[in-house]
């Protein structure tokens, strides 16, 4: 019995997507080779002397890892969730006061000629508690207190990460909200986090430039009007009332307008302060009416009209006075407020050469000029995309865009099949990790998004990354096999 269960687990295993794992395994050591490749050098691309040796060993261990993951009873899993969280997070606090530091990191355990970063282990750790947890029956994300201790699970390891001077790792966690959000949390949550995105990006993008002949600063006139419009149609989203939400955006839009004349055409004055005091003023309203009506909605549009204000004060005092230079550095390089291109812009200047020059068809196999030449810092790691544009060109760029669209496709398919809710939660999370780490990944390769050094799935150099992302994926395609073989 316990002979044939094994073989069962085996037959019902999704083999579509192990095509898309092996698949991606593929192109990764090929990018492995073309991006620690030098010209000239006599290299055995098997030897492990090099990083292209090394990296079939990482693969050929991770495929052990995954069949012995396939074995084990998918029980085990769920029963040892929190155990396994609360190791790794012991894991993590104890790399906090590592004595050695690597890129300026103390995220890497050293044992001997092993290096090992806990971060990407406490990935699939931390899905098995959040599916642990949001699995029991009397669990209700709209509950403020369940809610608040699902946010406790995937924070509490972020920090530790943070304080480990990691913080492209730490972010990733943030990708958990997406599969909350499937899980039924409130749009509101989501709207708040795009809100904020587009508060910070405008209002320091466009703290600067002036408003046609007025004293008035593009990005905080903005960012104001955006905070009365976005708070004046949730009361017509989230309390039915759209006539008083018209009213109140039509009072917004026209004192803002007329002020805006009166600044243009008779005396020129800065319309931030009348803006900041109608904003005072929706926000004194909303309260009013919260009380006079006892509608809680009120309230909750009051509290984030108020935290948006905050949060856009904020935002600008952190970026001057708390972030560090290079950190500051960064994000105006981003924002396109400064070039930099022999400082924090040289790394995306240099890949987004290296994937122009590679054109429709590629250079060919270890025949990429600005990968060999060492042009792109970290370009067998964090970088590599930039040597598949190079080598491969466009067409086999977009080959592995489509690979891992099709393994996150398949994934949601998988995902939204399973008849237990620990098993749905556990595929969402791993899908919106790897989403995560795909878009954030090319995005920083191109110049779309900040630089803040996460590895390409199946691609970037190292076993601690590849390791995490096979156990990530083999214990889902466990629970799913062990679903098919329940069906049987």
């Amino acid at each position: 019995m316990n002979n044939e269960k094994p073989k069962g687990v085996l037959r019902s295993i999704d083999y579509l997507t192990i095509v898309f794992y092996l698949g991606l395994l593929a192109f990764g050591w090929v990018s492995v080779c073309g991006a620690s490749y030098d010209f000239g050098a006599d290299t055995n691309l098997l030897s492990l002397d090099t990083r292209s040796g090394m990296q079939i060993v990482w693969i050929g261990t991770s495929l052990v890892l995954a069949l012995v993951i396939m074995l084990l009873d998918d029980r085990y899993y769920s029963t040892f969730a929190y155990v396994i969280y609360g190791l790794m997070l012991l894991l993590l606090f104890a790399t906090i006061f590592n004595p050695v530091t690597i890129k300026g990191s103390r995220s890497w355990l050293v044992l001997g000629p092993l290096r090992l970063q806990p971060a990407e282990f406490a990935k699939f750790a931390t899905a098995l508690a959040l599916a642990k947890f949001m699995s029991v029956r009397e669990y209700d994300i709209h509950r403020w207190r369940d809610f608040l201790k699902t946010l406790a699970i995937i924070f509490a390891p972020m920090l530790f990460i943070v304080l480990q001077r990691e913080t492209g790792s730490a972010l990733v966690y943030l990708a958990f909200f997406l599969m909350l959000y499937r899980e039924g949390m409130t749009g509101s949550v989501l709207f708040t986090a795009v809100a904020a995105v587009f508060y910070f990006v405008v209002g320091i993008r466009f703290s600067q430039p002036l408003l046609f002949d007025t004293p008035t600063h593009i990005g905080r006139f903005a960012v104001l009007l955006a905070i009365q419009v976005f708070s004046s149609v949730m009361i017509g989203v989230y309390l039915r009332n759209w006539h008083q939400a018209l009213i109140a955006v039509a009072a917004c839009l026209g004192v803002t307008a007329a002020c805006l004349a009166f600044s243009v055409y008779v005396i020129p004055f800065d319309i931030y302060w009348i803006q900041l005091m109608v904003s005072v003023l929706l926000v004194a309203w909303l309260l009013w009416e919260a009380f006079n009506t006892q509608l809680r909605n009120y309230l909750w549009i009051a509290i984030f009209a108020v935290g948006s204000l905050v949060f856009f004060h904020g935002a600008d005092y952190a970026l001057n006075n708390m972030l560090q230079e290079h950190q500051r550095t960064r994000i105006n390089v981003l924002l396109g407020l400064e070039e930099d291109l022999r400082g924090a812009g040289y790394n995306v200047h240099q890949s987004e050469i290296a994937i122009g020059s590679g054109g429709l068809e590629g250079k060919g196999f270890l025949n990429g000029t600005q990968t060999k030449l060492k042009y792109v810092p970290e370009q067998d790691t964090d970088f590599i995309f930039c040597t598949v544009g190079e080598e491969e060109g466009f067409i086999g760029a977009a080959s592995v865009l489509v690979l891992f669209l099709l393994l996150i496709l398949r994934l949601i398919h998988l995902a939204e099949r399973q008849t237990t809710t620990f098993a749905r939660v556990y595929g969402y999370c791993v899908l919106s990790v790897f989403l995560f780490h795909v878009f954030i990944n090319v995005g920083m390769v191109l110049g779309l998004t900040p630089v803040i050094g996460i590895p390409l799935p199946f691609f970037s150099y190292g076993g601690s990354s590849l390791w995490g992302f096979t156990f990530l994926l083999f214990i889902f395609l466990a629970l799913d096999a062990r679903r098919n073989l329940a069906e049987q």
